[in-house]
């Protein structure tokens, strides 16, 4: 096993990360993941100052192309991975973008809206077992799973299908934010069989244990027998 730092971010530009001096108490992480609902300069002031790898997805906030504010996810320096699969030196990821769908907005999907999005995956996620021995390390989402962190509203609902991605695939860690945590007392990490479903809200440090990457396969074409040389060089 191996350990894998990890910053995650979500929904709020925090000042203990974004000010002046903020960073220098801060070991710097091995990744970051960004959950949704965070601005370009946000997200491109983490990337510049840790001069890590930035994974992220949208949130239901997010400003969709061509609309103010859109561009700069461009050049933010992130690898969006919205209906996406990754492996990362190693670690199999994958992540969906938004909320359950409560308006027009443009990053929000009905429930069965994201079980067609999450079912897309699955082809992945088997090639994945077979050349990795397994699924999927981290999900990371923006909403929560449904009954898992979420809340009533229909804005603050989970979605079915991530319940049936984590009791399918059984990813080690499932990422989120969108849920705003005012009150200590709820609670931020689940576990659900074999995946901790954790709410990054604004901010976690998170390590995270991995199997060690497999050793690369090299082929080595055998060596001719030397019966086989000597019959060659009588037949020249």
């Amino acid at each position: 096993m191996r350990n894998l730092r990890v910053l995650a971010v979500c929904d709020e530009v925090d000042r203990r990360l974004y000010s002046k001096g903020a960073l220098l108490a801060r070991s710097t992480p091995d990744v970051l993941l960004g959950c949704g609902d965070l601005p370009a300069y946000y997200l491109d002031y983490l990337v510049s100052k840790f001069n890590v790898p930035l994974y992220a997805i949208h949130g239901n906030h997010d400003a969709p192309p061509p609309l103010e504010g859109s561009a700069g996810y461009d050049g933010c320096g992130a690898t969006w991975m919205g209906g996406r699969t990754a492996n990362i030196g190693g670690l199999l990821l994958a992540g969906f973008d938004g909320s359950l769908r409560y308006n027009s907005g443009a990053y929000q999907s009905t429930q069965f809206e994201m079980q067609a999005i999450v079912r897309r995956l699955v082809p992945q996620l088997l090639l994945n077992r077979a050349r990795y021995g397994r699924f999927l390390d981290v999900l990371m989402t923006h909403a929560p799973p449904r009954g898992i962190h979420d809340e009533p509203d229909p804005a603050h609902t989970g979605f079915d299908a991530f319940n049936w991605l984590i009791q399918r695939f059984q990813p080690r860690y499932h990422v989120h934010g969108h849920i705003h945590m005012y009150d200590r007392r709820k609670p931020i990490v689940t576990r659900v069989g074999a995946t901790e479903v954790i709410n990054v809200y604004p901010f976690r440090e998170l390590t995270l244990a991995l199997p060690d990457p497999e050793p690369r396969r090299t082929y080595r074409a055998p060596l001719p027998s030397p019966g086989r040389e000597l019959r060659q060089r009588a037949i020249r």
